[in-house]
């Protein structure tokens, strides 16, 4: 056999309809088209719904999405506390106050506050994404959450002996970077 014969036997004459190069030119239907990898965040903000999800499951009765208010949130969130690997000292704990115990105690290991705080916001986001209505009615972003966060940052900062400060927001000076790069970039192009 010539070589010749063993490629046209082998590939189609493009104006053939079962060329390849004629399937690739038809759009795969979406739900067989691939999908582009989850962003770390949205990974994690499914994650954390399907934990949330399950914890529903789990409670006697169970509960659906629909049935489920802040309460039931902040159950949630006392239940984390059990996985929690950031030691938090009682007060009548000897390193209480202390931002660098020199030795071991018994003090719980709890959930730190800055894991919480960003667990909450996503699962208000993914609440609002799966149906859960108004952000006015999102359990998530109620109130006595808020509160309960805040007395957690609070309670975590005394056992550390380390006070929280809200970090500011330095609008001005991004401006201020801003300008400086316009007028640098101006400067050096040629007039």
């Amino acid at each position: 056999m010539s070589s010749d014969h063993r490629i046209s036997t082998t590939k189609d004459p493009p104006e053939h309809p079962s060329s390849s190069s004629s399937h690739q030119k038809q759009p795969l239907p979406p739900q067989l088209q691939p999908q582009q990898p989850l962003s770390r965040y949205e990974s994690q903000k499914r994650r954390d719904w399907n934990t949330f999800i399950q914890y529903l499951k789990s409670q006697n009765p169970p509960l659906l999405m629909s049935q489920f208010d802040y309460t039931h949130v902040l159950c949630f969130l006392r239940y984390l506390d059990q996985f929690g690997k950031t030691k938090v000292h009682q007060q009548a704990c000897v390193f209480f106050g202390q931002p660098d115990p020199p030795g071991p105690c018994t003090c719980p290991l709890k959930q730190a506050w800055g894991s919480l705080d960003a667990l909450i916001g996503r699962l208000r986001a993914a609440y609002e994404e799966h149906g859960g209505g108004s952000p006015d009615t999102n359990p998530f972003a109620n109130g006595s959450i808020r509160v309960h966060l805040r007395e957690v940052r609070e309670s975590q900062a005394k056992a550390r002996g380390i006070p929280y400060r809200k970090k500011k927001r330095r609008k001005i000076k991004n401006d201020a970077v801003v300008v400086k790069k316009d007028v640098a970039n101006s400067s050096s192009t040629p007039n």
